[in-house]
């Protein structure tokens, strides 16, 4: 067992509008999220250190789980940023849960953690902007999007989303989620326990080389997915250049502690960039042209990868009129002219775009996720010019929230039971708000009449 504690609660401002957490790590982009639903935490281990989450309608808390395994870990792997530090508004006191303001004798730790999520979460970009971008070109999206804010796509390790996507095949995401939870326990580093819950880190491709690898998993129920597995490990371990997974990376949006450069000029069917990284994971076993999109979008940042399976391709048919013509099944052709539709539509963020519809479309959230209330608080604020004694200031405020009762889900290991289904903390409310402020001058004259 890995003795250990958790770290205060620190927290970053941050709008639903902006991050939503419950959605975005369930809409099927990571698979090693566990929720604690006592505590309504999410904990995951990253870079060698497990990282809890928790949110609120202005705020994103985290803590960290400090072990001399994770503690150690942490300092030799994560890289120093270049960002400026100092933006934590402060630590909440596990005892009181009141905000105490920084200072800790390791804020350092609590620095690079930021840094860590800041990267991982992918803030760099203004959502609420990018939304309304894609609204302004795209009436269905601009329908289903309010109902779905907040949906991030991740910047995760190469290697871990190369093996995800590639259990993807034929699969759900519960079952995704299992086959990569057995991943990490039996061939994944241990960094901590906590409970009877042992969390571990994502298994290096060396670690799935050994010659049994292929049989043990198909014990664990792997399938037709184990080969695949142990012979894309051998070759990215083994055939390909060290770092050459990363190599494939937009340099727009490179690994934890790089500074970004601009990339390619964006085409109809993606930057050059992007079709290189496509055509050289197609060369590994098991990728197909979906899952070398996936990868291309959550593993290696090309936010124009537009992964098109079965149910994106309902989407195109039902919302995009494809399905007629030259585009009556799902050919190779008719899967580049979906991505090149979709990216002629919503520009080098396609992907991202796509995922918000995609996520819309999942039966999970679509169950579970319902406008119950709407609200609209309109404030208007009056004040002097200065020495313009002859003119106001009119300021008008209008923020639009809605209540979405989201329920939370069954436990993958055992059954709902009545008193669970009964209770009233199955239910949580959350709340998005969009705010929206004007400024004009008026003469007095007309202010008072």
């Amino acid at each position: 067992m890995t003795v250990g504690v958790f770290s205060e609660w620190r927290k970053l401002p941050m709008s639903l509008s902006e991050l939503c957490i419950n959605t975005t790590l369930r809409c099927g982009q990571s698979f090693r999220w566990h929720n604690v639903p006592e505590s309504d935490e999410w904990r995951c281990v990253l870079h060698g250190r497990l990282l809890s989450l928790k949110q609120d309608p202005q705020y994103l808390y985290y803590r960290t789980y400090r072990s001399l395994i994770s503690q150690f870990t942490t300092n030799r792997r994560i890289q120093p940023s270049s960002s400026p530090r100092g933006e934590l508004t402060g630590a909440v006191n596990s005892s009181n849960g009141k905000v105490t303001q920084n200072g800790s004798s390791d804020d350092s730790h609590d620095d690079d953690t930021v840094e860590l999520l800041k990267h991982y979460l992918n803030l760099s970009s203004n959502l609420t902007d990018l939304y309304a971008q894609w609204s302004s070109q795209d009436p269905n999206f601009k329908k289903k999007a309010p109902q779905f804010t907040g949906i991030r796509i991740l910047r995760q390790d190469a290697w871990e989303a190369l093996v995800s996507f590639i259990c993807s095949s034929n699969n759900n995401i519960a079952r995704i989620s299992q086959m990569v939870e057995k991943l990490c326990v039996n061939y994944g580093p241990l960094v901590a326990t906590v409970g009877d819950r042992a969390y571990h880190d994502f298994p290096p491709p060396e670690a799935l080389t050994a010659d049994d690898v292929e049989g043990r998993l198909r014990s664990l129920g792997f399938g037709y997915r184990a080969k695949y597995i142990h012979q894309t490990a051998l070759i990215v371990a083994k055939e390909r250049e060290q770092g050459w997974l990363d190599s494939l990376r937009n340099p727009e949006s490179p690994v934890l502690g790089v500074e970004p450069v601009p990339g390619d000029e964006m085409r109809a069917e993606g930057r050059q960039g992007y079709r290189h990284a496509h055509e050289q994971l197609l060369g590994l076993q098991g990728v197909g042209p979906k899952v070398a999109d996936c990868v291309c979008l959550m593993g290696l940042g090309w936010g124009e990868a537009v992964p098109v399976d079965t149910h994106v391709w309902q989407i195109a048919q039902r919302d995009y009129k494809f399905g007629r013509g030259a585009h009556k099944s799902l050919t190779k052709a008719t899967y580049d002219a979906v991505g090149n539709h979709f990216r002629k539509l919503w520009g080098k963020e396609a992907g991202w775009a796509h995922s918000v519809l995609f996520t819309a479309d999942l039966r999970t959230f679509s169950d579970r996720l319902a406008a119950t209330s709407g609200k609209i608080d309109v404030k208007v604020a009056v004040k002097e010019e200065g020495d313009d004694k002859e003119s106001v200031k009119v300021e008008t405020e209008v923020t639009t929230s809605t209540a979405y009762a989201l329920k939370r889900p069954a436990s993958e290991d055992e059954s709902e039971t009545k008193e669970m289904k009964e209770s009233k903390e199955n239910v949580k409310a959350v709340i998005q708000a969009s705010q929206t402020t004007t400024t004009r001058r008026m003469s007095k004259r007309l202010r008072n009449r």
